[in-house]
């Protein structure tokens, strides 16, 4: 290289290094892994809150049950999640509590009728061919004729029902309904523009009738026919006695029962907006009624004024009876009859809960209705008590009435 040219040097290059660091480098890491961490801690925060934190280590049993309305207490959330502190979940298989009783239970774990004829013919069956089966009470409910203000007040004109006492002297939620009465009017085939629901703004030239569930499957049914039958024939102790005399009492008041809708539609359809005009009167359970009061005062702030209760003048108060087929099933009979918790949830959801002693326990639905605004039914006990036929001979005037088959029950049978 001469003197005369000039060194020349490469200007040094800036080179921009792309950041190669990994997802688990600081600031990735942090934004990678704090979400999933607020995640597992609100989950953890709310497994330990339900108490129910440890059931992902521990056995969760499903059960299988069937049954027919009490199946409102074990579809419920709330008895789910404390079911579920125990490790227990509960299948359901809706089905008439008669439907279970004729039919075969080998695949359940338990089962539910909602009444002690239903639940006679399960044990007594199950005792025969010795079979487990284990009977618990932990709550009941009586049967009563859900309908719509009008017509109650219509009745209420025409002497066939008195608003019962306490129960709000301009707006009444509950009446006494005399049933002789009520089922002299269907006997005559009176019709309701006949006695002035029109003035209540109701036109219906229907027969008046009161809506029950298919006789051969629902124990509400089975015990309305059970209360028809006692009322028409005099009401006092007289009840059949021989095969002959239930199904010539049967027979008697087949004209006086109006049934159609599956066991599970009939409350569904008078909590629906075409319930007044498809059934204005239907045969309920108490419970069922009480809960819908108590989740429409949630929703709406206030109790729904248009439907009303009648209790019938003579009263059966069904006994529901959990039979549990197996140890599980005991297990879950255990729970539901002296768990705390479950004891109070069966009570907010409408059922009057027993004691130890098979007794309404006090006062404590009539407090937790008072406490949730939603007006209380008269709960003391005094209910003029119908006197039930024996097991076979209620089979029979089932039979006559439905023209289904009477279940085979010994003649010894209480």
């Amino acid at each position: 290289m001469g003197d005369g040219e000039r060194r020349t040097t490469e200007e040094p290059r800036l080179g921009i290094r792309r950041d190669a660091r990994s997802p688990w480098s600081r600031r990735g890491f942090l934004l990678t892994f704090l979400p999933l961490l607020a995640a597992v801690l609100t989950g953890t925060t709310a497994l330990a809150v339900s108490g129910n934190i440890l059931l992902p280590l521990e056995r969760v049993v499903t059960l299988e049950g069937k049954m027919a309305s009490k199946r409102d207490f074990f579809e419920d959330a709330e008895v789910q999640r404390i079911l579920m502190k125990h490790h227990i979940r509960v299948h359901i298989t809706s089905s008439g509590s008669r439907e279970v009783a004729v039919h075969d239970i080998s695949s359940y774990d338990f089962v539910f009728p909602s009444g002690q004829p239903a639940g006679d013919l399960i044990t007594g069956e199950r005792a025969a061919a010795d079979r487990y089966a284990k009977v618990h009470r932990p709550f009941v409910s009586p049967i009563a004729l859900a309908t719509y203000r009008e017509y109650a007040e219509t009745l209420a004109e025409a002497g066939i029902a008195t608003a019962q006492p306490g129960s709000g002297a301009d707006r009444p939620f509950y009446y006494v309904l005399d049933m002789r009465k009520f089922l002299q009017h269907i006997h005559d085939k009176r019709r309701w523009n006949d006695i002035g629901v029109q003035r209540h703004g109701i036109a219906n030239a229907n027969r008046i009738v009161a809506q029950t569930p298919d006789v051969c499957g629902s124990n509400s049914a089975g015990t309305y026919l059970a209360l028809v039958a006692f009322t028409w024939n005099g009401g006092g102790d007289e009840v059949p006695d021989t095969d002959r005399e239930a199904d010539e009492r049967g027979r008697h008041i087949r004209h006086l029962m109006e049934q159609g809708l599956p066991a599970a539609d009939v409350f569904r359809t008078y909590i629906s907006p075409e319930g007044k005009n498809i059934a204005p009167v239907v045969v309920a359970y108490e419970h069922q009624y009480l809960a819908y009061q108590v989740q429409y005062r949630k929703q709406y702030g206030k109790p729904d004024a248009q439907r009303v209760l009648l209790y019938p003048s003579g009263q059966f108060v069904t006994q529901p009876q959990f039979i549990s087929l197996n140890k599980d099933g005991d297990r879950l009979g255990e729970l539901i009859t002296r768990d705390p918790e479950l004891r109070r949830r069966a009570m907010e959801l409408g059922f009057r809960i027993l004691d130890p002693a098979g007794q309404v326990a006090g006062d404590q639905l009539t407090g937790f209705l008072q406490e949730r605004e939603v007006p209380a039914p008269a709960i003391d006990g005094d209910d003029t008590r119908s006197a039930m036929p024996r097991l076979r001979y209620l089979e029979r005037m089932i039979s006559a009435v439905g023209d289904c088959p009477a279940a085979d029950v010994a003649s010894g049978q209480p």
